[in-house]
């Protein structure tokens, strides 16, 4: 039993581990903050433009509840009366929420694409810049940057 929680341990206190928790938890928290744009921003003013309907009260009845009968004024009367809903506008609600987190997360990789491109450009040219050769303070030719003697007049280079 302790082989197997110094393994869990050794497992669970890698950093990929850690940072891939850090990420859902992040991921977790902006799907809350677009739930919430998406029901408290986006739906209102579009349920308005599309004739003030509410998209968390767009639902159909498949069997009425007992007790009462449908047309139901909510779909929290509905399930209260224990009738059984195709719930289309929280459908409809999910799917933009998805619309819009698939759309931040390819604007964030394609930012972090680009920033990737433009250091590998960056580094390409700071490698290109490095100087390849020096002037021999002796003769004055060029000569390898590396190189100790001078392959023409033969001076020793410190």
């Amino acid at each position: 039993m302790k082989k197997v929680i110094a393994e869990f341990k050794k497992f669970a206190m890698r950093g990929n581990v850690i940072d891939m928790a850090v990420g859902i938890i992040i991921g977790g928290a902006f799907g809350k903050i677009v739930d919430s744009l998406v029901k408290d921003v986006l739906m209102p003013p579009l349920g308005v433009l599309l004739g003030k309907i509410d998209f968390t009260n767009l639902f159909i009845v498949l069997k009425d509840g007992s007790g009462s009968s449908s047309p139901y004024p909510s779909l929290e009367a509905a399930k209260a009366a224990g009738a059984i809903t195709l719930n289309v506008g929280l459908f409809l609600n999910t799917v933009i929420s998805f619309i819009i987190v698939a759309f931040a997360v390819f604007l964030l990789i394609k930012a972090v694409n680009k920033l990737q491109e433009k250091m590998d450009k960056d580094d390409a040219a700071e490698e290109i810049k490095k100087p390849t050769v020096k002037n021999c303070p002796y003769c004055c030719s060029s000569i390898p940057i590396d190189a100790v003697r001078c392959p023409n007049c033969t001076s020793k280079l410190k």
